[in-house]
């Protein structure tokens, strides 16, 4: 079912207007012609249709009409994440850029999710199991909590989470004053265990008692005998409310608001310190007109939505995360919205230009230092003339660096083989670049996490005293590994890694490719136990150009190298365009091989010492 678009239908304004010409959507009756400071203008809806936002707004100081624009739509109708993103990300966003207490707002500043490493936020999950929720959404409201809750957490910052289920009454699964509320395994493991049979004996929906011991969970916080007032006031707080809307006993749930304002002492200035959200997902027929009127009301911002899936909710919750302001290397943070750029899902991707020589491309490991192959280098020339760009070239925020150091493994001889026949040998085919500046962090530059590391430890949520061992355990687990490279045109592009069995038969491709290795009878002089390969069926083959990229794979919503694109028998962009990949013609078996870093460590451990922390072989 599609929504209603809104389509605002623009008057002249009067010459004294102090704020715009608010509009009026498709089906509404809009009451209120004036747009002068502390004018109002009312909004009803025709028809059958439900109002959503304000059905009242004020013209305020700062020219910005107070509350959400008000909307009707259809009674049974889903938003679409592309639409609900922007509208959606101008509220919750603000959440974590605020939770730092010293960070100046700017004006007009888009409300964000703002990550910051500062500060404190609660997240309060309040999930319907009712009656009129059936046990599939329920699963549905499970399934997005945790979603939710992963991709919290994965960003490594002080939050403490509250999970509470209701139908008449409701059960409280965890308290944000529980140590375990800061720990994602056991709010995960919660959210896992919760039993929709809790409330099996609930006839009604009481989001009034819901939203009650969310209040007393706050009070008994605020009067904590260790909780100074002044750290109190910084936290703030998201209610994330997942229902059908349809409460039908304990009274107007508005009651249950007004108090948790006043707990938080919730003003004009401090509005920004308390978000609700109304979100139905999945196939509920929601109450619209009860979901708008639970969601916070603020200016230009929008808090109830109906989404069809767990997959829309998560989209729209990724748009709402914004990394732009945090200023700290935290590693392997790429957009995963539908609508990010190229450059925001893989924002350590670099091009290297070298003079007179084919283009290479790198990785960000650091704020200073990228990982390439050495192969790039095999020419070398003024290095000088050499230039490494950072950042979407169609941003405004790229840029490019010069090199202040070199570093290209002292192993590396592509012509070490050349007497015993093999034409071309890519052994130790790795090299660092120390470019001159610092780059600056955003969500188009941000470095990769590189395995063995303590920042890849923290993103893989391991214990301290993990190991390398434990990190190549869990990222090259399986014989067969879903892996990614970035293409010539900034795509991501999908591999499969083989090791183990899977191995030995990928590589044997070699041995029969006479026309490279005419007299090769050992494979492994060619591809030693440092070389990742992947070229199977329905693999992407990399193309000359993408040497020195990161081979890379997702884990806990972070991205891990785990090699770099090295060499291969077949190259897809052989044509005249290099971003038109041709399939292999028959008789040529495409394999690609790609230097693993776990075989590199010793090197890496020399040379980046003090730039990144390791964690123990």
């Amino acid at each position: 079912m599609d929504p209603l678009m809104a389509v605002l239908c623009l008057l002249p304004l009067y010459p004294a207007s102090h704020c715009p010409n608010p509009g009026i959507s498709v089906g509404a009756v809009r009451t209120g012609s004036r747009f002068g400071l502390g004018d109002k203008v009312r909004y009803r809806c025709s028809s059958n249709l439900v109002l959503t936002g304000s059905a009242e707004r004020e013209c305020q100081d700062d020219g910005v009409w107070s509350g959400t624009e008000a909307i009707c739509r259809q009674p049974y109708s889903y938003d679409f994440p592309e639409d609900v993103a922007p509208a959606l990300g101008t509220s919750f966003s603000h959440l974590l850029a605020t939770t730092n207490p010293i960070q100046q707002k700017k004006k007009n500043l888009g409300r964000k999710i703002q990550i910051q490493r500062s500060g404190h936020l609660n997240l309060y999950l309040l999930l319907d199991a009712s009656q009129s929720v059936s046990k599939d959404d329920f699963e549905i409201f499970k399934d997005s909590a945790s979603r939710m809750v992963d991709r919290i957490f994965s960003f490594e910052i002080k939050v403490s989470v509250a999970i509470i289920t209701f139908a008449s009454k409701p059960k409280i699964i965890m308290s944000v004053l529980e140590d375990r509320s800061r720990d994602v395994t056991e709010v995960e493991n919660s959210l896992r265990n919760i039993n929709y049979k809790d409330h099996e004996n609930g006839t009604g929906t009481n989001i009034y008692e819901a939203l009650h011991a969310v209040y007393i969970m706050m009070n008994n916080q605020m009067n904590r005998p260790h909780m100074n007032p002044g750290a109190w006031q910084e936290i703030r707080h998201a209610i994330i409310l997942l229902t059908d809307g349809k409460s039908n006993m304990g009274g107007s749930p508005k009651v249950a608001v007004d108090n948790i304002k006043e707990v938080l002492n919730i003003n004009q200035k401090r509005k920004d310190y308390l978000d609700i959200y109304a979100i139905g997902v999945g196939s509920l027929h929601v109450d619209w007109k009860e979901l708008n009127n639970l969601g916070s009301k603020k200016d230009g911002e929008r808090h109830a939505f109906i989404l069809k899936d767990v997959q829309a909710l998560s989209q729209v919750f990724e748009h709402m995360l914004d990394v732009s302001q945090l200023t700290d290397p935290i590693c392997g943070v790429g957009n995963m919205s539908a609508n990010a750029s190229a450059q925001e899902r893989t924002p350590w991707h670099v091009t290297i230009k070298p003079k007179s020589q084919e283009t290479c491309r790198g990785a960000l490991i650091s704020d200073q230092w990228v990982l390439t192959a050495a192969h790039c280098f095999r020419n070398a020339e003024d290095r000088t003339l050499w230039r490494v760009s950072v950042g979407d070239p169609n941003f405004q925020g790229s840029k490019e660096f010069q090199i202040e150091e070199a570093v290209i493994s002292p192993g590396f001889n592509v012509f070490s083989k050349k007497s015993q026949g093999i034409p071309e040998f890519y052994g130790d085919d790795i090299a660092l670049l120390k470019l001159t500046q610092k780059v600056k962090m955003s969500t188009h530059a941000r470095p990769i996490c590189l395995p063995c590391t303590v920042g890849a430890n923290l993103a893989l949520r391991k214990l301290p005293g993990s190991t390398c061992r434990d990190h190549e355990k869990e990222l090259l687990n399986q014989v067969s590994i879903p892996a990614h490279f970035v293409a010539l045109n900034g795509d991501k592009l999908n591999i499969n890694l083989k090791t183990g069995s899977e191995w030995t038969n990928c590589v044997k491709v070699v041995l029969k490719d006479k026309t490279t290795f005419p007299n090769l009878t050992d494979v492994r002089e060619v591809v030693t136990d440092q070389f990742l390969c992947s070229g199977t069926q329905g693999d992407d083959s990399p193309c000359k150009g993408e040497s020195g990229g990161a081979v890379f794979l997702e884990r806990r919503l972070r991205f891990f190298q785990v090699g770099l694109v090295s060499w291969g028998l077949y190259n897809p962009c052989g044509g005249s365009s290099k971003n038109s990949r041709k399939p292999a013609p028959h008789g040529k078996v495409p394999r690609d091989f790609h230097i693993n870093l776990f075989r590199l460590q010793p090197w890496l451990r020399q040379h980046l010492e003090g730039i990144l922390n390791f964690v123990p072989l």
